[in-house]
């Protein structure tokens, strides 16, 4: 694993407790981010297992299984994982990383990625999503949130009074259908929104895509 992956590893497990605490209810206050994971939910139930990756302590997971999907968290930070296999015994969860993924091709119906692929770089970004439609099954469907921006990364040394390594990388919705097509990816849905006010989120702009492998599932 890189020094790149290590920092942002380490740094997530310094700030797992203080992240569980700010940000695990966060979808209460969150209605477009709701309805969006509801539209995944209704299409992706009784279809197959569906990762939640770079899941933190396991919010969204925990969401879409009270939706009816059968979910598995992975994340690259030992401490996330164990805050949320805590919170949420019923859900299987492992350390993994989205570049390299312990998993067989074809494992999984779905993944919602939110807010994971801020910490990849543009070097390193359609290798990610090369990996994620990997192992998805033919018609899979990828569900991806990130915070909308010029390309640019935000290098962030400290949180929550912790001392971090994290650059925090701000796409362009068009830039990132472009790395999705490039991956392989069939995009049906690109949204966006505004910031939810400062007691809820940060002030950045949002983008909400899904997409597909191609191909067609067992159950179509």
């Amino acid at each position: 694993m890189s020094q790149k992956r290590t920092d942002t590893q380490n740094s997530y497990d310094r700030i797992a407790d203080e992240y569980v605490r700010r940000i695990y209810h966060e979808l209460d206050g969150k209605p477009f981010d709701r309805a969006f994971l509801d539209r995944f939910a209704e299409w992706l139930r009784g279809r197959g297992v569906v990762c939640d990756m770079g899941c933190g302590p396991g919010h969204v997971a925990r969401y879409l299984a009270d939706r009816g999907l059968d979910m598995i968290g992975v994340d690259l930070s030992p401490g996330m994982v164990r805050q949320a296999a805590a919170l949420n015994p019923d859900i299987p969860f492992g350390v993994g990383d989205m570049l390299r993924l312990a998993v067989a091709d074809g494992a999984w119906a779905g993944i919602a990625a939110f807010y994971s692929i801020i910490h990849i770089s543009p070097d390193e970004v359609v290798a990610a999503l090369t990996e994620m439609r990997r192992v998805l099954l033919p018609g899979g469907l990828l569900a991806l949130a990130f915070h909308l921006g010029d390309g640019a990364a935000v290098r962030v040394e400290e949180m929550w009074a912790q001392q971090v390594a994290l650059d925090f990388w701000f796409y362009g919705a068009a830039e990132m259908v472009g790395y999705l097509e490039q991956a392989g990816f069939l995009v049906e849905e690109v949204g966006e929104r505004e910031p939810y006010p400062p007691d809820v989120e940060h002030q950045s702009r949002r983008a909400y895509l899904l997409a597909r492998k191609a191909g067609r599932m067992a159950t179509d």
